[in-house]
């Protein structure tokens, strides 16, 4: 089951999502409840004037949102008078779609999806272009496709037939895994029995044999996958995908999607195990004022010993690589930062 909740400051209404299996109910409560909780992730002031931010980040199983409680733990303790909060949700797609409405202030995403939000293209096609703007590249996501060793499966074309998860409705997992699907000759929609799960989901149900593979788009190490192979009786096995990233490439563009591997002992596998990376952004509307992009920007930086000891991949935050593999344009407040720390050659 994949849950995301949402403030609407327009309508002062809390939405929340329910999927389960690929079906999705939407719930909103309305002003009263609202009220009681009070206004989250509007950029707006709040009692006592408080400016209250909101940032985007994906499921409790995976990498975003426990790095995005950082960001938020970092920017509420050092920007003035200002309450950062982390939020769950389905990952890239919706926090695309939440930075348009302007019920997310930041939003961690794919730089694949943010390239497909600008464009509005695919998942973004009736929705409309999303005016979001870079303000680091944060660290590379690695797609992880995981079975166990005895269900004979050894790459991605031997998912015809399978019961596969593919990814939460919303997230950017989903879009690159129909996308190697296709590269490997397989239809999504009728070579698999194709599951809309999140990690941690997705983790239940191939230990259940409910599934026999899934998909899953994060940074190094993600929690639900460690549970799984800290399992007792259970031996899973991730696949190489270098195979298919050639046409991968070739069908959806070089500038996003390269080789990388997955260092041995990472999930107790014996060798490294090469597989495609896109990197990962944090971004924010193009609309958010130039002096708060810069000083969020800054923070960023300044605190990354500190996010590093919450989340190990933020070990991989650099002022050197920030810079590097955007799908997007930055920030102005971001670019005023890089020129100051004398990094930005674009």
């Amino acid at each position: 089951m994949q849950v995301a909740a949402r403030f609407d400051c327009r309508s002062r209404a809390f939405s929340v999502s329910v999927s389960l299996h690929g079906c999705a109910t939407r719930f909103v409560v309305g002003l009263l409840l609202a009220t009681a909780l009070g206004t989250a992730g509007c950029g707006a002031g709040g009692s006592g004037g408080t400016r209250r931010l909101s940032i985007a980040t994906g499921g409790t199983g995976g990498v975003f949102y426990p790095y995005g409680g950082g960001i938020a733990r970092v920017l509420s303790e050092h920007l003035p008078n200002t309450e950062v909060t982390a939020e769950v949700t389905a990952a890239s797609v919706d926090n695309l779609k939440f930075i348009k409405q302007g019920t997310s202030d930041l939003a961690f995403t794919m730089a694949d999806i943010a390239a497909d939000a600008a464009a509005a293209r695919d998942a973004f096609k009736d929705f409309g272009p999303v005016p979001a703007r870079v303000l680091a590249v944060l660290y590379p996501s690695y797609t992880h496709l995981v079975t166990l060793a005895s269900s004979g499966i050894m790459r991605v074309a031997d998912l015809r037939g399978k019961v596969v998860s593919t990814g939460a409705p919303g997230a950017g997992t989903t879009v690159l895994a129909e996308r190697i699907l296709t590269a490997a000759g397989l239809d999504p929609t009728r070579d698999i029995r194709a599951h809309n799960l999140g990690v941690a989901e997705s983790v239940d149900a191939l230990k259940d044999g409910k599934v026999d593979a899934f998909f899953w788009n994060g940074g190094l190490p993600t929690a639900s996958i460690l549970d799984l192979v800290n399992t007792q009786g259970i031996t899973a096995r991730l696949l190489p995908l270098d195979d298919v990233l050639p046409l991968v490439q070739q069908k959806y563009g070089s500038q996003f999607y390269y080789r990388i591997v997955i260092p041995k002992g990472t999930y107790h596998n014996a060798a490294d195990v090469p597989v495609i990376a896109v990197a990962n952004m944090l971004v924010a509307s193009e609309s958010m004022p130039e002096p708060l992009a810069h000083d969020i920007t800054k923070i960023l930086f300044d605190e990354q010993p500190t996010l590093a000891q919450i989340h190990p991949q933020a070990r991989e935050l650099s002022i050197d690589r920030a810079t590097v593999g955007a799908s997007i344009p930055f920030h102005p407040g971001a670019i005023r930062y890089y020129k100051e720390r004398g990094v930005w050659k674009q």
